[in-house]
C-alpha cells in the first residue's frame, strides 16, 4: 500500500506539473496587428491585462505577412489589419470568425522626411511632382504589392498623376514601421506612412499630407479568428470602450465605432 500511494503521488505531482502551464496559457491572449498599431495597441493591452488578468501576446508585422501566417496555422486569437483587403482575405480562407468583424479605426497617410531636412510645408494635389522633390535620394513606404500603406500610397500617387516618374526611385519596405525607420535614419530622403506613425517617431517630420480623396479609405478591421480563445471576447469588447477610443485617439487614430462601456 505504502508503495502504491508513492507511485499515486507521484503520478499526482506530475500530472500537476503537466496541467498548470497549459491552464496558465489558456490566460494568454496572441494578438497579431498591423505595425502601425503598435504603441497604441501596446498601451491598451497593458490596460487590459490589469482589467481582466488575460495576458495579451503580441505580434506586429504586414497585414499580408500576418494573414498569410494565421493561413499557414499561427495560433493567433485576433487579427488587427489596416486594410479590409487583408481581412476579407483571412475570411475568404476561413481563418476568422466573421461574426465578430468589426472597421474599428481610420487613419490617413502623410509624406515624411528626416527631422533635419530642408523640405517643408509640401502641397499634395494634383501635379505635385514627388520625384523632383526627391532629387536624387530614395522614397520609403511599404510594398506596394502588398503592405497595406504602399498600396494605399502608390493608390495616391496614380491619382495624383505622380506614380510613373516616382515609382523608380521607392525603396519598398516589408512593413511601414520598417519605412518609418529608413527615413528617421536618413537612408531615405521621403517617405508614406501613416500619420500615426510619424507622430511617435521623432526622427521624422510630417511634411504633408495625402487628401483622402486621392486613395481608397484607410480602414482597420479588426476580428477573432475562428479557432480564438473564449478570453477573445473581452478583448474584443475592451477594443469597443471608452477607455480604449481614448487611447487610439491619443495616438492619431479615427475611431469608427460608438464605445459601449
Amino acid at each position: 500500500m505504502h508503495r502504491l500511494s508513492g507511485i499515486f503521488a507521484a503520478f499526482v505531482i506530475l500530472s500537476g506539473s503537466a496541467w498548470s502551464p497549459a491552464a496558465a496559457e489558456d490566460k494568454v491572449l496572441t494578438v497579431f496587428a498591423a505595425a502601425s498599431m503598435k504603441n497604441a495597441l501596446d498601451d491598451i493591452d497593458a490596460a487590459f491585462t490589469a482589467r481582466t488578468g488575460v495576458k495579451v501576446s503580441a505580434s506586429y508585422a504586414a497585414s499580408s505577412t500576418l494573414a498569410k501566417q494565421i493561413e499557414q496555422g499561427a495560433p493567433a486569437d485576433i487579427f488587427v489589419s489596416a486594410d479590409t483587403d487583408w481581412m476579407d482575405y483571412a475570411v475568404g480562407k476561413k481563418d476568422i470568425n466573421e461574426s465578430t468583424r468589426v472597421d474599428l479605426l481610420g487613419n490617413s497617410i502623410a509624406l515624411i522626411a528626416p527631422k533635419d531636412s530642408k523640405i517643408d510645408n509640401v502641397t499634395i494635389a494634383p501635379g505635385f511632382d514627388l520625384a523632383e522633390l526627391a532629387g536624387d535620394g530614395r522614397i520609403a513606404t511599404g510594398d506596394v504589392k502588398s503592405v497595406p500603406v504602399g498600396k494605399y500610397a502608390k493608390a495616391a500617387l496614380q491619382k495624383l498623376g505622380a506614380w510613373p516618374a516616382a515609382e523608380p526611385k521607392f525603396a519598398m519596405a516589408d512593413s511601414v514601421r520598417a519605412a518609418l525607420t529608413l527615413v528617421a535614419r536618413s537612408e531615405a530622403t521621403l517617405g508614406i506612412v501613416y500619420s500615426t506613425d510619424a507622430k511617435v517617431e521623432p526622427g521624422v517630420k510630417i511634411v504633408g499630407t495625402f487628401p483622402a480623396d486621392t486613395h481608397p479609405p484607410i480602414i482597420y478591421p479588426v476580428a477573432a479568428t475562428a479557432n480564438a480563445k473564449p478570453e477573445a471576447k473581452a478583448y474584443l469588447d475592451y477594443l469597443h470602450s471608452a477607455a480604449a477610443k481614448a487611447v487610439l485617439e491619443k495616438y492619431g487614430f479615427i475611431y469608427l465605432v460608438k464605445p459601449t462601456s
